[in-house]
């Protein structure tokens, strides 16, 4: 199986380094380029192409929430890992609006980085463990007290359309994993979203945490 291929984007050399050094023992992983700053980040990508980009929030010139996006329009099925030290999960919620597939504490393990890593190279969707039980919290306090409105249930193609867009595929991807049109999709997404109360794809991920669909099996 082929190596993933890791670009680094981090404006501290010395982290950084950590970082190449702890990715580069993964017998499965390979860094191909380290960016120290944001437009340094976006450029790379471009030109070399990896399979995922290990994203740095805070850094100079173009910040990790900003890179982000602009990647994610540039390549829609390009995977970005985010790093941070910010355990408010309002830094979450902005990654996950803008396209992230996952999010890490500069703080944990040095193990829950490379989990995460092999986590959404698979096509999956990783919170560190840290935010897991707050993000949980905060959707099933916004839901009614007793859940979903009898009759509202989901259907089984509902269901399977929630999983894939909480583990971070695009309609399209999705479209040709089910065999279904991008509009059924589509249609399949919005009945499900309007049956759970649901506004957004950061509520499609609460949910998606509190029925245990993203743990890493």
């Amino acid at each position: 199986m082929s190596n993933f291929r890791i670009l680094l984007a981090d404006d501290h050399e010395m982290f950084r380094e950590g970082l190449k050094t702890l990715v580069s023992a993964q017998p499965d992983m390979e860094v191909i380029g380290e960016a120290k700053n944001g437009r340094m980040a976006v450029a790379l990508a471009q030109q070399l192409q990896p399979d995922i980009v290990v994203m740095d929030v805070s850094m100079p010139e173009l910040n990790g929430l900003k890179a982000t996006e602009k990647l994610k329009g540039l390549f829609p099925n390009l995977k970005i890992l985010t790093l941070t030290r910010h355990t408010d999960d309002g830094y979450l919620q902005r990654l996950l609006k803008v396209g992230a597939s996952g999010y890490v504490l500069k703080q944990s393990a040095s193990s829950e980085l490379i989990r995460a890593i092999r986590t959404v190279c698979k096509g999956n969707t990783y919170i560190d463990p840290e935010l897991t039980k707050r993000v949980i919290s905060s959707f099933v306090a916004g839901r009614p007290a007793r859940g979903t409105p009898a009759g509202k249930e989901l259907s089984g193609r509902e269901e399977e359309v929630l999983r894939f867009i909480a583990w971070g595929h695009s309609n399209k991807e999705i479209a040709a994993r089910l065999s279904l049109s991008v509009k059924t999709v589509e249609a399949h997404k919005t009945n499900a979203m309007q049956k759970m109360g649901m506004r957004s794809r950061i509520d499609i991920v609460r949910y998606a945490l509190l029925q245990g669909w993203l743990q890493d099996t």
